[in-house]
């Protein structure tokens, strides 16, 4: 079994779909160890429950400097024997401290075909820019705001039509499908 911890910030769709994965053993050789989040609010915390699965609630308001913060995660995370880290949603920038422990062992996955479209809000800037595609990419964590090496990424259509909730429901389908097969060939 390979030990794997989820990061998330926020609703945690992503992060329920791939326990649900884990637990219909379509993820055969995957422990979920935990689930680490930055915010005390955050709905993914609800979405662990079924799941009873720890979560690790870490702020950065708590932490004189990031790299405290991340050191208190590190040691949570070498207790836990976490062997990768999986992002879904975790709306911070993963620094050297983490970086260099996980080197090329933390996937992402972004709402958008990188290099396009980079941090917050790419489904709607791709909206809003006249394309007639966008799409999901996922890829592993380095030190800049998504631009790790590119693993895969599926493309999805923007109609004419489309309001910004339809292009948002198509690109968090393929997420749902893109993610866990990677996580599948990359991790297993």
């Amino acid at each position: 079994m390979v030990k794997v911890a989820i990061f998330a910030s926020g609703s945690g769709t992503n992060f329920e779909n791939i326990m649900q994965r884990v637990t219909a053993g379509e993820l055969p050789n995957i422990e979920v160890t935990a689930l680490y989040t930055d915010q005390a609010e955050a709905e993914c915390i609800q979405r662990a429950q079924p799941f009873n699965l720890d979560v690790h609630i870490t702020e950065l308001k708590d932490y004189a400097t990031k790299a405290d913060y991340e050191r208190a995660m590190l040691k949570q995370l070498e207790r836990e024997g976490v062997e990768w880290i999986i992002l879904a949603g975790y709306m911070k920038l993963i620094s050297a401290t983490i970086l260099d422990a996980y080197e090329s062992r933390i996937l992402n996955i972004h709402p958008s075909l990188l290099p396009k479209y980079k941090g917050v809000d790419a489904i709607g800037q791709a909206f809003t820019s006249g394309d007639k595609e966008t799409g999901t990419t996922v890829h592993y964590v380095d030190s800049g705001m998504d631009t790790g090496q590119i693993i895969e990424q599926r493309q999805c259509p923007i109609y004419e039509d489309d309001t910004k909730a339809d292009l948002e429901q198509r690109v968090k389908s393929l997420e749902y499908e893109l993610y866990p097969k990677v996580i599948a060939e990359i991790i297993q």
